[in-house]
């Protein structure tokens, strides 16, 4: 039984399969041939593979980058890393987390199937981090058994249906329908971005767009997207590498066993290797798209009727890629900047994490571009960049001894969602949470009862 169990889990926590899997039911609901079929299962199953290779890529490239800034900068510090918090986590929570996991996933999609709430969300690997904090956070309030994995599954399938449902305005802005879902949880620092874009863009009916920026003719070529990535990016590492000095390539080097050769061409190279991620990425993102939506028809039309897949954050890049970069930097600049109110105030200092700074600020640059243009990118994603640097600080004294690791949650939704069940919790013990459950249920059905189904909105897109 555990050996199935442990199969399940790993099947839901790698995006490929969980996707793949989706687009098979949807494509057998829809009655398709043997020959669409497979090909809209491999199709959908390689287009995820290609984007997670594109990631790993630019997550490569970016883990020495966030070494050289700290060597550079002398700046120590909490850095926020899903992947590390969830690492440390692991180790005790795991089987209750597998338990959450499972039927959070169930809870999704009777939310999704019986209330106005409709998405389904797809991406495992962030349904498997949250699973782990609630674990973590409701274990530290005082739940366990039966108790801890109910709380745990209500609390991780509401999350799952209101993180991408309060995004697809947006998203139906970049695309102009409700066919995709935005399925990540960063989803808040994304609202907020689009919320800022929407606002600088007031009643104008023309807005200048991170993609129609005017470059003079002698620099046309910075308009392909990839070109522009890594000329800037290659500017960016360079800085960093010089103020780091050639020791820090040393010791990496040492560390890692791999020999990176002139600390100056190293930089140049992982420069260049992120610029290729980004470009895999959006290649793995069209193959997906093109093979997700049709194939998730049939589960829409048979089993939960007008469901909308939500997908991993990279499915909005195409939109703007221009965007992405743009995001990306004014994120990590928000990180920067917020460095010194830490010390003022004598907060933790959280140091500006690459990794997330890339993923939520590039994809909240583009959905404040949706909306806001050129300045909605760049302030929306600014603005998200602070929110991620000051709220796990927050974070972190619910998570109990874990909250003491020297690495945290960093996307938005986590600690937002850790900060209300935490507080909860503290407060109030387990009659907290309890409460706090009842109310979020409370007022997703009551909306499900009272509200019509949304319309679009009457806003032109500003996305390219």
């Amino acid at each position: 039984m555990d050996g199935f169990v442990s199969v399940l889990v790993d099947i839901a926590r790698t995006p490929a399969f969980l996707v793949a899997l989706i687009a098979l039911i949807g494509l057998l609901l829809q009655k398709k041939g043997a020959p669409d079929t497979v090909k809209g299962t491999l199709k959908t199953f390689v287009g995820f593979l290609v984007l997670t290779a594109g990631a790993g890529v630019v997550q490569a490239a970016l883990t020495p980058f966030g070494g050289m800034f700290q060597a550079g900068f002398h700046v120590q510090g909490v850095v926020p890393n899903n992947e590390a918090i969830v690492a440390v986590a692991i180790q005790q929570y795991g089987t209750t987390t597998a338990l959450i996991m499972f039927f959070g996933m169930l809870v999704n999609i009777l939310i999704a199937a019986f209330t106005k709430f409709k998405h389904v969300f797809l991406t495992g690997h962030h349904t498997f981090y949250m699973a782990v904090m609630l674990a973590v956070i409701f274990t530290v309030v005082g739940f366990g058994g039966f108790g801890l994995i109910l709380v745990g599954a209500l609390a991780l399938g509401a999350i799952m249906s209101l993180s991408p449902f309060f995004l697809q305005k947006y998203m139906r802005t970049m695309t102009g329908n409700d066919a995709v879902g935005l399925g990540h949880f960063g989803g808040g620092g994304y609202w907020l971005a689009g919320a800022i874009g929407n606002a600088l863009r007031g009643k104008k009916e023309k807005v200048t767009t991170t993609e129609d920026v005017n470059f003079p003719k002698s620099l046309a070529f910075l308009r392909d997207s990839t070109v522009a990535i890594a000329l800037t990016m290659m500017v960016v590492y360079l800085i960093v590498a010089i103020a780091a000095g050639p020791g820090y390539a040393e010791s990496y080097s040492q560390t890692t066993g791999s020999d990176v050769g002139n600390y100056i061409v190293w930089s140049i190279t992982l420069a260049g290797q992120f610029a290729a991620g980004v470009y895999v990425i959006l290649a793995g993102v069209r193959l997906i798209l093109a093979e997700i939506v049709p194939a998730f028809k049939g589960i829409s039309e048979r089993l939960v009727p007008n469901a909308i897949p939500a997908l991993d954050c990279p499915i909005v890049y195409p939109f703007a890629p221009n965007a992405v970069l743009i995001g990306f930097l004014s994120s990590f600049v928000g990180g920067i900047v917020s460095m010194p109110f830490m010390v003022l105030f004598g907060l933790p200092i959280v140091i500006p994490g690459v990794v997330p700074h890339f993923f939520c600020g590039a994809t909240a640059g583009v959905f404040g571009n949706s909306r806001g243009g050129l300045k909605g990118a760049i302030l929306g994603a600014f603005a998200q960049g602070i929110a991620i640097s000051f709220l796990p600080i927050a974070l972190m004294p619910v998570l109990g001894s874990l909250g003491f690791a020297n690495t945290t949650f960093s996307d938005f939704d986590f600690t937002v969602y850790g900060i209300f069940f935490g507080l909860l919790g503290k407060n109030l013990a387990q009659v907290g949470v309890i409460i706090g459950l009842v109310i979020v249920y409370g007022a997703m059905i009551a909306y499900s009862l009272l509200k019509k189904s949304p319309k679009p909105e009457a806003v032109e897109p500003v996305a390219a």
